[in-house]
């Protein structure tokens, strides 16, 4: 749900991002094995944020990373200790959840037998795990699997009139959950609170969100989904969602925050804390809800080639023009040969190539980039997504001067 974008971070917190997804990736390889590391997820890794984030003590919260492909080959500095094992448990436990709850539904080849019967087991692994994780920093991750349960009964009973909140209730508890308990890592007993209640409106975002973009497919396909059953409009649906945006930030406002390893460096304190969780995830909102405006253009960047699309050079808009230049042949080369066609590969080929650049962040946020099927340079999503020749966006929702403004390139009011 979170997906920040390195243009409106900034180099700092760009960073100490990164540093987190890392240290959750490596925490689910060093503790599970090579495969759990696919239950690597955004949202996940504000586990291993917020409880650095309030941590006092400076060192002990990063350590090295060997080359990996993912980063380039590069060695970094990655998050580590109990904020990372944390997000690791929850992670776990929540796609063990997801793969339980697609299978129950029958979803693509999970409708098959032997499938489904392998993703149980999958499944299984991965609960066990997590509670073995989450017994390790003090947390009983049966909160979060009883959550799921109760959801299972919760939707089964919901119809037309149910409050769309008795069915968000279970992920709400799970999430809150998660969020208090990084207080107690923390040493910041005081911030259960209200970190509880922040928890506890996210997870009321995630459910949210969720039945929002999927509220189309759904209808398509039978599947069952929050909105429609109980009958809430898109309208009621965004009023709880930009409800829970401002409880969260009002609830932020009672964190204290700690001087650990991210404030040390950058100077960040409990800023990416709340750079995710006030205004990514604004966005994350009005991204779902289709009110989004972004400084790229709709021709995106990458995609499988289509018939008559902006990426085929035999669709409508014909063939690849090559200028002509003075004093030599058409075609663009002055030298005579013929003009440069891009390097295309194969669907499988390209699909592998797009993978890459969506896990290397090379598709966001590089300024260009060469296109996974067709091999033509592209611009990145987010090439123009922040403007900071003034007060930027990111400073809407905040009624004040607050410091996320130095994340903009030092943007002052």
């Amino acid at each position: 749900m979170v997906r920040p974008c390195r243009h409106r971070l900034g180099e700092g917190l760009s960073a100490q991002w990164m540093a987190h997804l890392c240290g959750l990736c490596l925490a689910l390889r060093e503790g599970h094995g090579q495969f759990a590391r696919v239950v690597t997820n955004y949202d996940g890794l504000l586990v291993s944020v917020l409880t650095e984030a309030q941590a006092e003590r400076v060192t002990g919260w990063r350590r090295t990373a060997g080359p990996c492909p993912l980063r380039g080959m590069r060695t970094a500095s990655v998050a580590r200790g109990e904020g990372a094992r944390l997000a690791a448990a929850v992670s776990l436990v929540l796609a063990s959840a997801k793969v339980r709850d697609h299978t129950a539904d029958g979803d693509g080849l999970l409708a098959r037998r032997p499938v489904a019967l392998a993703a149980r087991r999958v499944a299984a692994g991965w609960d066990k795990a997590g509670a073995r994780t989450g017994i390790a920093v003090g947390f009983d991750t049966a909160v979060l699997v009883d959550a799921v349960d109760r959801q299972m009964g919760i939707e089964a009973l919901a119809g037309p009139g149910t409050p769309i909140l008795a069915v968000t209730e279970p992920t709400e508890t799970a999430t809150a959950a998660a969020f208090a308990h990084t207080a107690v890592l923390a040493g910041r007993p005081g911030n259960a609170a209200p970190l509880a209640e922040a928890g506890r409106l996210f997870g009321r975002l995630a459910h949210l969100l969720d039945a929002v973009e999927d509220r189309e497919a759904d209808a398509a396909s039978g599947a069952w989904n929050p909105l429609t059953h109980t009958g809430t409009s898109l309208a009621e649906a965004r009023r709880l969602a930009d409800d829970a945006l401002h409880g969260i930030q009002l609830a932020l406002r009672d964190v204290t925050w700690g001087s650990g390893a991210g404030a040390e460096e950058h100077g960040t304190g409990g800023r990416l804390a709340h750079v995710l969780l006030v205004h990514e995830l604004r966005r994350s909102v009005d991204r779902a809800f289709g009110t989004e405006s972004c400084g790229h253009g709709p021709e995106g960047a990458f995609g499988p080639p289509q018939q008559g699309g902006p990426y085929n050079p035999q669709g409508p808009y014909g063939p690849p023009q090559h200028p002509h230049v003075p004093g030599g042949p058409p075609g663009g080369d002055p030298f005579g040969g013929p003009p440069p066609r891009p390097g295309k590969r194969g669907f499988w080929a390209g699909c592998a190539v797009a993978a890459g650049l969506c896990c290397t962040c090379k598709a966001c946020c590089s300024d260009e980039f060469d296109g996974p099927w067709s091999g033509k340079r592209r611009e990145g999503w987010c090439r123009n997504c922040c403007e900071c020749g003034e007060c930027c966006s990111c400073l809407e929702g905040c009624g004040e001067c607050c410091s996320c403004a130095e994340a903009c390139g030092g943007c002052s009011c």
